[in-house]
Parts: structure tokens; sequence; C-alpha cells
């Protein structure tokens, strides 16, 4: 299974995720890099990366939006997958087939209810902050414990009231690092980033 935080990495090179990679080797919560597919070259740094760090870090993709993406994310070396929808019942079932977790999207309790049912491992409520955080209290209450993950507007500022009001996981693309660090390479800002958002949680 994932660890809680998942770093979403869009639109990076390869020299930046690594620089990223290095970093959240130091990280407790967050151990999963996401790098989305509509990034420049992204089946190559998801291939490099997850030989250099997947033995020590969660490598994914992200915005994986076709059964042909999907096959090509999980060539690359993708360990878990997520959608900004839902995916269909077949590409769930490639996923557990090759050992890949599974995170669609989803957002109303139809949508998380079925892609549970399809075989979901995790479903993501993306954009969550367009929803109070406490939609995901709201959704168990009724529906029982449920793997969910909010992604959209999550940051060092509510990071601890999303896990509290009910995510098990969250997704943060710009609420960890600031992207200008990342494009300076600057793992000591990356670092002290890094150590305010894990105290947050505490």
């Amino acid at each position: 299974m994932l660890s809680p935080v998942t770093m979403i990495l869009r639109g990076y090179s390869y020299e930046e995720v690594k620089c990223v990679a290095e970093v959240l080797l130091e990280s407790k919560v967050c151990r999963n890099m996401e790098i989305t597919l509509n990034s420049n070259d992204p089946y190559t740094i998801i291939e490099k990366i997850s030989k250099e760090f997947g033995d020590q870090l969660n490598v994914g993709a992200g915005t994986v939006q076709t059964f042909d993406e999907l096959k090509r994310a999980i060539n690359a070396g993708a360990k878990f997958v997520l959608s900004p929808y839902m995916m269909t019942a077949e590409m769930l079932k490639y996923c557990h087939s090759h050992n890949v977790i599974s995170v669609p999207g989803s957002y109303t309790p139809t949508e998380i209810a079925q892609s549970f049912a399809w075989g979901a491992d995790i479903v993501k409520v993306f954009p969550a902050n367009e929803l109070s955080l406490s939609y995901a209290k709201k959704i168990c209450e009724p529906m029982g414990d449920l793997n969910l993950m909010a992604v959209g507007g999550i940051n060092a500022s509510n990071v601890k009231e999303a896990f509290a009001s009910g995510y098990k996981f969250i997704g943060t693309a710009g609420g960890l690092f600031k992207k200008e660090d990342i494009q300076k390479i600057d793992k000591q800002a990356l670092k002290k980033s890094l150590i305010i958002f894990e105290e947050s949680l505490n």
C-alpha cells in the first residue's frame, strides 16, 4: 500500500524529479512520487526513476486517462497509477493482474461506490478543494471505512485537517514543495519545506 502522502510532479525534467526523489528518501510520510503523463517524456522519467529509486520509493504515474497510457506507464515501471476520473473495470483489472495500485478519480457517492465495486484500491476525490474536507467523513458514515485520497488544494495548512476529516491519503502538487525550488534543484530549500510539511501533521 502507499504511504499517506503522494508528491505529484507535473511538467518537471528528469533532473528535477531526481532531486525530489533524493529529498523524499528522508521523509516519514511521503514515499510516493507521481509523475504525470502530461509531462515531457513521462515514460522515460518513470522508467529511470523507478530503476534508481524503486526499491526505496513508490514511483507511479498520474493523469492516466486511456488503457494505452495505463499499459505504457506500467511497462515503464509504475507501481501505482492515478486518473483524474473513473477508470474502466478493464483498466482496474489490468492493474490488479500486474500488482499495480489503482487510484481512479471519483466525485459523487455513486462514482466512488462504482470505482470500489470495479476493484479500485484507493479512490481519489478530485478536486477535493471544491468540497469541504469533511466530505470524506460524510461519505464514510453510510458507506463504511473507505480508502479515500484527497487531491486538490492540499498543503501544510490543511493537511492535518484532511486526515482528521476521514481521508487516509492525500496527493499534492504544490502544497509540499515550491515549484521554483524544484526547478532550481535547490535541495536544501526542499528539505526545509519537507520539515515544515511533516511538522504540520503533529
